[in-house]
């Protein structure tokens, strides 16, 4: 099996290119070798590589600045989508498109269902949704896969930034009042390449298991690692950012239930395996 990854120098993408054995080959260009926005460039990738499915993790990920730069967030995840959308559906190909947790408005109080009504509130959560809705009135054969608080062993993350600031500092504050799922890219990484061998087409969310707040992940972070220091906690209100946050936004993972597929282990396992791997 072929799969090509687009995105291949981001967080995710790099760990699934890492993925690729003797039974699945992965091709992951980035966006030196493919810009998404240009639909011709899609259509070429797709001859020439001929996968069996797309793993479509390129986005535009800077959700304060998109606030500044909407044009920029929707040429990338709304077009950019329709275009892989568009070049799939020619290849008869089948398309992943990795989501987010920032489609909900983050008001609830129970984990949103895949089938839930979306209501996103910042420029980044409504131009990835744009991105959905593309893909689902393009392409017959697609996964959308929205996932939250996503780290991993390549990029920036809340994990290694919690770690820097660990060297030089005695007190951290972090928000305490947005609670979701940390993700580990190894696991989500190994869910997409078990998906896409499906032909279980459809909406999933997929994230660890198990919820807690920003604050409560720092915590955990400093404790699995031995490191001492005083956490303290604060509101979003104290620490304002220029994109809105979804306060809640834990996600149910109905669709992996129902089927049939593993789920995810609990995000302290995935905490505990990435700082093992970190020390490697």
């Amino acid at each position: 099996m072929t799969l090509l990854v687009t995105g291949a120098n981001g967080q995710l993408g790099q760990e699934l290119v890492r993925m690729g054995d003797e039974r699945i080959h992965i091709v992951g260009y980035g966006r030196d070798q493919l810009d998404i926005t240009d639909l011709a460039q899609c259509r070429e990738a797709l001859a020439d590589v001929r996968p069996n499915a797309v793993i479509h993790t390129a986005a535009y990920t800077a959700v304060d600045q998109a606030e500044a730069e909407p044009d920029a967030a929707y040429r990338v995840n709304a077009l950019g989508t329709r275009n892989m959308a568009i070049a799939a559906q020619e290849q008869n190909t089948k398309l992943c498109y990795i989501s987010t947790d920032y489609v909900f408005d983050g008001k609830g109080s129970t984990p949103y269902n895949e089938y839930d009504n979306t209501n996103p509130q910042s420029v980044y959560g409504k131009s990835k949704r744009a991105g959905e809705a593309l893909l689902q009135s393009l392409c017959n054969r697609y996964f959308i896969v929205r996932t939250s608080w996503v780290y991993g062993k390549y990029g920036n993350n809340f994990v290694k930034t919690m770690l820097k600031l660990a060297l030089d500092r005695d007190t951290i504050t972090v928000v305490h009042d947005q609670i979701g799922s940390p993700t580990y890219t190894y696991d989500l990484a190994a869910f997409l390449i078990e998906l896409v061998q499906s032909e279980a087409y459809g909406i999933y969310h997929a994230s660890n298991t198990g919820t807690c707040s920003w604050y409560e992940f720092a915590q955990a972070i400093f404790e699995e690692r031995g490191i001492s220091i005083r956490t303290e906690p604060c509101t979003t209100e104290q620490f304002p950012r220029p994109a809105p946050r979804p306060a809640y936004s834990v996600m149910d993972h109905s669709a992996i239930r129902t089927n049939g597929f593993n789920d995810l282990r609990h995000w302290r396992e995935g905490l505990r395996a990435f700082l093992q791997e970190l020390e490697v």
